[in-house]
């Protein structure tokens, strides 16, 4: 079995499930549920929510206010083995958020607050045409958006691999010299669409499968 440790809310673990549906190979371990066992994963899975808390971030803060629902006990978390991955040089894919964690975490700003990017219509609508960089590992025509801040400076070694077409914000950042860590801003968990950047992850997993 591949060991994905991860983070999921309530609310989306149906996703989650339906995602990985054709991979029984995989097993996912959501820490808001159960004790994840670090020696035993494969991969780390970050996953979307809410927003990084103030302890975190690596930028001064005008306006606490800007901080929507944040859960300092799944920062704790997942800033911790984000760590461990990224020193095992573990595969990691992250979304929305998790995107925005990894960025944070290799010491990379955030806009705290952007608009247009959470209309009810682009929550699940794939609406949002994006311009790809050379050696995007992944292209969709047009993708959702749900999201109220998104990168600002990028953290050390990631490089971005997608902008929206409409005001540049990153929807794509892969780190680079390294075996496979990708974050997208868009949330692929929503639909079919998007199996081919979970086909992709597990691929990569394969690789460093104990």
């Amino acid at each position: 079995m591949k060991q994905i440790a991860t983070w999921i809310r309530e609310c989306d673990e149906a996703h989650f499930e339906r995602v990985f549906a054709p991979f029984p190979e995989v097993s996912l371990w959501n820490a808001r549920r159960i004790s994840v066992p670090w020696e035993r994963m494969d991969a780390l899975l970050l996953t979307g929510g809410s927003d990084i808390s103030l302890g975190y971030l690596r930028q001064p803060v005008p306006n606490e206010k800007l901080i929507e629902d944040p859960d300092p006990a799944r920062d704790a978390w997942e800033f911790e083995v984000l760590t461990k991955a990224l020193a095992q040089s573990l595969p990691i894919l992250g979304i929305c958020r998790g995107l925005q964690v990894l960025n944070v975490a290799l010491d990379g700003t955030l806009h705290l607050d952007i608009p247009n990017h959470d209309r009810p219509e682009s929550k699940y609508g794939n609406i949002q045409k994006l311009h790809y960089a050379e050696g995007a590992p992944v292209r969709f025509s047009r993708v959702n958006s749900s999201h109220h801040q998104a990168l600002d400076r990028l953290g050390r070694g990631l490089e971005v691999k997608a902008r929206c077409a409409d005001d540049d914000v990153i929807e794509e950042a892969q780190l680079v010299d390294y075996p496979f860590a990708l974050g997208v801003q868009y949330h692929p968990e929503r639909d079919p669409l998007y199996a081919s950047l979970f086909q992709l992850f597990v691929e990569r997993i394969g690789e460093k499968s104990k």
